[in-house]
């Protein structure tokens, strides 16, 4: 937090732009739920998640083309004693059938590149390869 802080500008004694709402988002707590069943939906993993705290949101991730759960989550809180806590006592086990991952979600670099899709039957020029 002190580097968000820090690499934005400040007027007036204020720190403006976004600093502010990535300052605020650092201060709530984000849980990685992995291993998850495929019949856990968001109700369910809500369900299971808020007797540690105040659940803000908790989201099964889904595959785009076919909409089945892609067997994890995130589940996040409004404070980080109760991920913490949430995190102590649900890692390892069982809900729906399986036992969870849980651990402290890490924020996604963000992609580079306009299409995703992948590489395929490409060259790379800078790794020496003249033939092209």
């Amino acid at each position: 937090m002190r580097q968000t802080i820090s690499n934005n500008s400040v007027s007036n004694g204020q720190v403006t732009g976004p600093s502010m709402f990535n300052a605020i988002r650092c201060m709530s707590s984000k849980l990685f739920v992995g291993g998850l069943s495929y019949q856990t939906d968001d109700h369910s993993l809500k369900e299971a998640f808020s007797g540690f705290g105040d659940v803000v949101e908790a989201r099964v991730i889904t595959d785009r083309e076919s909409g089945r759960s892609r067997g994890f989550g995130f589940v996040s809180y409004t404070s980080e004693d109760c991920a913490k806590e949430a995190m102590t006592a649900m890692d390892g086990q069982e809900l729906n059938g399986r036992s969870v991952r849980v651990s402290l979600a890490t924020e996604r670099a963000p992609r580079t590149g306009g299409f995703g899709g992948g590489g395929g039957g490409g060259y790379n020029r800078d790794a020496g390869n003249d033939r092209y």
